[in-house]
């Protein structure tokens, strides 16, 4: 039996959850497992829907690791236990034994000065488990230059479920929202500062000049919600930009399916930076090339002037440049189609056979 421990789980949303969600679910197609996940209000349908067990875990956030802890502990204590898998460093603070643990890092929780407190907490784990999995090649060098040991690492991108057929209703609904809008650029993420929404409005107001009908279509909440509203309202850009938020996720993947490019040149700030981007790949599965930032892991997912472009999001005119040289002569129809075939090397199907190897 193998362990998942991990603070991250559905039916609670966001790309950490679907990569544990879709890790663990691939896995239980290969082994038995038990799941240690904190408590979401909405965990009991979901639950009950798995093939195997999860134990939710509440309680005041400052208590709950320690009873999560506490019961792990015992659970290993008592159960022929092959190894554990965390999402986090954080998860595996307080476990207490020998077993194998395999740890997973993504950039943004390791990416802390030497010698402050966090960053000893985290070598004093990190440099304990046997197996370090980096999300990508970016993070791995962030790790050793954080003083991890570099022979623990290994790098596995994080994998995408192949898609499903999308509803001809949904398909519809998205053509007569989108009308006659062309071309259509397309960002699925939070608004926070590293994800660089404000760049892309900003290249919008020049390139909306050369293309008049262009639209860029936002998905997401998070805190710079209304900052970047109140951008697209001073810059006259009401009528390019559309907001979505709360949608189901048919509508997303319409949305993402009948657009052009997905647009994500993010940045780092306050220490802050994306580790992989497991967006860039959700686009590339409907044949959507992407344009990603040169801070961070967008590299693992994709190919410079191939499947896609990578820009400095720091530079307004890279930016700019970027859309426009892929808009030009409907160039990101090559860089699309190359987008949807490098898609399947990150199926789970296919990405778990590495994890199979490290499980050995």
């Amino acid at each position: 039996m193998y362990l998942i421990v991990t603070k991250s789980f559905p039916p609670d949303v966001g790309g950490m959850q679907n990569l544990m969600w879709g890790l663990t679910n691939e896995l239980s197609k290969h082994y038995m497992l038990k799941v240690f996940a904190d408590y979401h209000h909405n965990h009991k349908k979901f639950d009950e829907q798995t093939s195997f067990s999860i134990e939710r875990v509440g309680g005041i956030k400052l208590f709950r690791k320690y009873r999560k802890a506490q019961l792990i502990n015992e659970f290993i204590k008592n159960n022929k236990i092959e190894a554990i898998i965390a999402d986090h460093w954080k998860s595996l603070e307080l476990i207490k034994t020998h077993k194998k643990k395999i740890c997973l890092i993504h950039s943004k929780e390791i990416n802390h000065e030497k010698e402050t407190n966090l960053n000893k907490r985290l070598l004093n784990v990190l440099n304990n488990v046997d197996i370090i999995v980096s999300n990508s090649k970016f993070t791995k060098e962030l790790a050793i230059q954080c003083g991890v040991d570099r022979n623990r690492i290994v790098v596995i991108n994080p994998g995408v479920s192949e898609v499903q057929k999308l509803d001809k209703k949904s398909l519809d609904k998205v053509e007569n929202l989108l009308k006659y809008k062309s071309p259509r650029l397309i960002t699925v993420s939070r608004y926070d500062k590293r994800k660089n929404h404000e760049k892309i409005i900003m290249a919008l107001r020049n390139l909306k000049q050369q293309y008049p009908d262009i639209v860029y279509i936002s998905i997401g909440e998070g805190d710079e919600e209304e900052n970047i509203k109140k951008l697209v309202n001073e810059l006259s850009l009401n009528e390019q930009v559309m907001f979505f938020k709360d949608i189901s996720h048919e509508l997303k993947n319409s949305l993402l399916s009948k657009s052009n490019i997905f647009v994500m040149p993010s940045i780092e700030y306050k220490r802050s930076v994306e580790g992989f981007g497991i967006a860039y790949i959700e686009a590339a599965q409907y044949g959507v090339p992407s344009i990603g930032g040169v801070h961070g892991g967008a590299a693992d997912a994709i190919e410079h002037e191939k499947n896609g472009l990578i820009c400095d999001g720091n530079d307004l005119d890279a930016v700019y440049s970027a859309i426009n040289s892929m808009l030009k002569n409907n160039k990101y129809l090559e860089y699309g189609k190359a987008a949807k075939e490098n898609s399947n090397n990150f199926r789970w199907d296919q990405i778990i056979n590495k994890y199979k190897k490290i499980l050995i």
